[in-house]
């Protein structure tokens, strides 16, 4: 049920830009499905389960606060490993792009996540979204 609420904060609270950036960001670690056939998509599917498990707890625990990103911290090696085994590009070319996609959406949001872990740690813990939005 959490899963829900986060997705429907996400979707229906964010800002317009962030509201984008996240649909494009979750399209991108969905792609994974088409790619289950690979190590890449087996890894990128784990990686986001055992964030949203991290994520549900905080969520539970916490409400939508800022150290919500830390359970990204997942992507670390496997953007590591995507990173410095790439698929052949000629071989299988939509797992080469779905992995470069990949790499620059994650490590992007993981610059995002890492401010937002900080700002939680110096004290904004405020939770600053709820579901159900209140009047």
């Amino acid at each position: 049920m959490h899963v829900f609420e986060i997705l429907w904060i996400v979707l229906l609270r964010f800002r317009p830009l962030p509201r984008i950036w996240a649909i494009c960001l979750i399209a991108v670690n969905l792609a994974a499905l088409f790619f289950l056939n690979t190590p890449y998509g087996k890894l990128a599917l784990l990686a986001a389960l055992m964030g949203i498990a991290v994520m549900m707890v905080l969520y539970t625990r916490l409400g939508f606060v800022r150290l919500l990103g830390i359970g990204h911290v997942f992507w670390i090696p496997m953007l590591i490993w995507f990173a410095s085994a790439m698929p052949d590009q000629q071989a299988n070319p939509a797992l080469y792009w779905w992995v470069v996609m990949l790499i620059a959406f994650n490590t992007t949001s993981l610059v995002v996540d890492a401010t937002d872990v900080i700002r939680y740690l110096r004290g904004e813990r405020a939770p600053h979204y709820r579901w159900p939005p209140s009047s």
